[in-house]
């Protein structure tokens, strides 16, 4: 089974400055000289994190690593103004062009694989391949699936707990009465909306459970960003039109790509995977039969290790 590689630490890092009032923390690690590969955090909101450089062989890979608008170590922190799938497309491009990068291999999961997606689609001539894990279309029944009582029937309990926050009253449109509270002005119920959104999705994102994983993603300062940005971006069906990212996939079939979906993944079930790769078929669909959604998951680990070596590979012999 494959394992991270050892610890590493970046050998630059800075804040780029975007549109007002947004900066983005952006580091680099592995070799200058390598296949340069952007990692793309979940969430959106989800900030990216140091275990995050150990998926990908320092000697082979250029690892560029930020964080989204509002997320992680950029700045300000949990701010929705100007923060749209658009405007993070053109964060990766400006990223591109000021580290005077050509083309570039693109490593996603969740959220970050619905991003790398679309950055793909409208940037097909700069991408040298695609590495996606749990495979989120941002349709309405996904976010149905996840917020309006369909992961419910598998978690009753925790939706129970989900639910606490909000009064009867509201109860039939979930992300909308969380959405008012997060961007409200009472502080502490903005706080407690927050632990409550994040926790519900740290509980689902592993096929055994993770009191670890919980614990990060109650994490106050995260829990804010975590639930504040995915909010606004799921009421704005994440900036995209329906369907977008299925209608538009035949873009990618001169692109070569990997997709390590988890058999038992609550939070973005398979469909998802298999969807795209019916559009896609390309791509290669790898279903991990003991996983769920996290990117922490051992048989996860081991699939998404392989994948960058194997891409490492490919791309030194067509490079």
């Amino acid at each position: 089974m494959q394992i991270l590689y050892p610890d590493i630490k970046p050998f630059d890092h800075q804040w780029l400055d975007v549109t007002p009032p947004h900066q983005l923390y952006l580091e680099q690690s592995g070799s200058l000289d390598g296949i340069p590969v952007l990692f793309l955090h979940g969430g959106p909101g989800g900030g990216s994190d140091p275990v995050h450089r150990r998926y990908f062989d320092p000697e082979k890979y250029r690892i560029i690593i930020f964080d989204q608008r509002g997320a992680g170590r950029s700045r300000p922190h949990a701010n929705l103004d100007n923060n749209t799938t658009s405007a993070l497309i053109e964060d990766i491009e400006q990223i591109r062009q000021h580290l005077n990068i050509d083309k570039w291999l693109i490593f996603g999961g969740s959220w970050g694989s619905t991003l790398a997606l679309a950055y793909a689609q409208q940037h097909t001539e700069r991408v040298l391949g695609l590495i996606l894990r749990g495979i989120f279309l941002a349709r309405q029944r996904d976010l149905d699936w996840l917020y309006q009582g369909g992961a419910a029937n598998i978690y009753p309990d925790y939706w129970d707990d989900f639910i606490q926050p909000i009064p009867p009253a509201e109860r039939g449109d979930m992300l909308s009465a969380y959405y008012r509270r997060l961007t409200g002005d009472d502080e502490i119920a903005r706080m407690s909306a927050a632990k409550s959104w994040s926790i519900w999705e740290g509980r689902l994102a592993t096929l055994q459970g993770s009191h670890k994983t919980i614990e990060h993603f109650s994490e106050p300062r995260l829990a804010l960003s975590l639930a504040r940005i995915e909010t606004h971006y799921f009421i704005n069906h994440c900036f995209l039109e329906p369907d977008q990212l299925i209608k538009n996939a035949a873009k990618l079939k001169n692109i070569p790509g990997i997709i390590v979906h988890g058999r038992y993944d609550m939070i973005c079930p398979l469909e998802n995977a298999w969807t795209l790769m019916k559009a896609w078929p390309q791509v290669e669909l790898q279903i991990i039969r003991e996983a769920g959604h996290a990117i922490s998951e051992p048989a996860i680990i081991d699939a998404l290790v392989l994948a960058t070596k194997n891409m490492a590979l490919r791309l030194e012999q067509e490079l």
